[in-house]
């Protein structure tokens, strides 16, 4: 299995997707529209006489979750709504929630009440019982009926992750059993039961069989993936970025064998207080994410590029905000079967809350959907690019890379 343990948040990413508690919900001096905690107030109101008990009957997403506080002992367990012979399935589905509002995503995560008991990494090689019903329920494709007794009552708090989606009311877990059958995806079950396979092709393997990412990420969280004798839990906000990693490279791999695309293009799109645009060039395959926060007077724009060989090294700037946005376009350079130099422009606003680095991810892959604009010069470019960014074109330019080296790059035609 890949050293996973590389791809552990950083402080400078947990610095930059951390939420502000400056007044405590009073005056807003955060200067969002409005406060998560009051958001979550209202959702725990509704149920404050549900998490007054310590035991639960509800259909979960599937969904699973294992922290990295601890590491190599580790918190996991289930995350149960309590509500039972319902399809849950959005609440961890965040390719479903754009359109959606902010509140209506901090809803489904907040109602979400987590179980937690401590296992170390390892035990995934021999699981005991608990660990061996979490793995069945991840297996899951659909919402899974789950019956957890806790030893206390949950606890009114709301855990915000730098990639992973927030995490509400939680308790230290005493029983854990399956009220129903787990309906299991036949390549799912293959791909486990192959302990010789590692964990890269086999995530791999999922992709190109039509597994959603997010399940390929809870099987990787629960040990389900990799040579049976290395398997192992990895926390789940780790496992994000490394499916996102492994999926990439791969791709990557592909569209160097495709001819490059002959027109300069941008595709953008806008939600959850994020801007996402996204700048193809005619070139062979280079990529670079800029991230900037426009929450003060002059903010400072953080990148991370690559060229035609890919990094040997981790993108520690934007670190899981990297992958995410890298995905879609490689995605998308091998549906049309070509590649291209790309630029991901990622502007966060003043209303945006910690959601997860899920949201470049799907508002990436949105934009893509639809047909991009054309253009025949960089400047008429840049020209929309200034209209759809509000920090200046100048800023993003100067901290630009990739630019220059595309600026510079001489093509072969040129010595013909």
């Amino acid at each position: 299995m890949r050293q996973i343990r590389l791809l552990k948040c950083t402080s400078s990413e947990r610095k930059r997707e951390g939420l502000c508690a400056l007044c405590h919900t009073h005056r807003h001096l955060c200067g969002k529209p409005f406060c998560p905690l009051i958001v979550r107030a209202k959702v725990l109101t509704d149920l404050k006489k549900v998490l007054g008990c310590r035991e639960f009957l509800g259909a979960s997403p599937p969904g699973i979750f294992v922290g990295s506080w601890g590491y190599p002992k580790v918190l996991a367990g289930p995350l149960v709504p309590p509500l039972e012979g319902t399809d849950t399935s959005i609440m961890d589905t965040p390719e479903l929630w754009l359109g959606r509002t902010l509140e209506e995503v901090l809803g489904y995560r907040l109602t979400l009440i987590r179980g937690k008991i401590s296992m170390h990494v390892e035990m995934a090689r021999n699981p005991p019982r608990f660990l061996t019903i979490l793995q069945e329920e991840a297996m899951a494709s659909r919402s899974t009926d789950t019956e957890v007794r806790m030893r206390k009552e949950p606890r009114l708090e709301i855990f915000f992750s730098p990639r992973a989606a927030p995490i509400g009311p939680s308790a230290s877990l005493e029983s854990l059993a399956l009220a129903g059958n787990p309906s299991v995806p036949r390549e799912v079950e293959r791909t486990v039961s192959d302990g010789d396979l590692k964990a890269a092709p086999a995530t791999v393997k999922l992709y190109e069989a039509g597994i959603p990412e997010r399940q390929i990420v809870r099987l990787l969280s629960v040990g389900l993936l990799g040579t049976r004798r290395l398997r192992r839990l990895v926390p789940t906000e780790w496992s994000i970025t490394a499916v996102d990693e492994i999926l990439g490279e791969s791709l990557r791999r592909r569209i160097l064998e495709y001819e490059e695309i002959d027109e300069i293009m941008l595709f953008g799109a806008m939600g959850f207080g994020n801007n996402v645009q996204l700048l193809l060039l005619p070139s062979p395959w280079m990529f670079e994410a800029l991230e900037a926060w426009n929450l003060g007077i002059d903010p400072p724009i953080y990148g991370d590029y690559e060229l035609p060989w890919g990094r040997s090294s981790y993108p520690t700037n934007l670190a899981g905000a990297y992958h995410a946005a890298r995905l879609p376009v490689l995605e998308y350079l091998v549906g049309i079967r070509r590649q291209s130099a790309a630029i991901a422009f990622l502007e966060v606003g003043r209303e945006w809350i910690p959601l997860g680095v899920w949201r470049f991810r799907e508002l990436a892959r949105e934009a893509l959907r639809h047909p991009p604009i054309r253009f025949d010069t960089l400047n008429e470019a840049f020209c929309e690019l200034k209209a759809r960014l509000e920090i200046p074109m100048t800023k993003w330019l100067s901290a630009s890379r990739l630019l220059s080296l595309h600026r510079a790059q001489r093509r072969i035609e040129a010595f013909f």
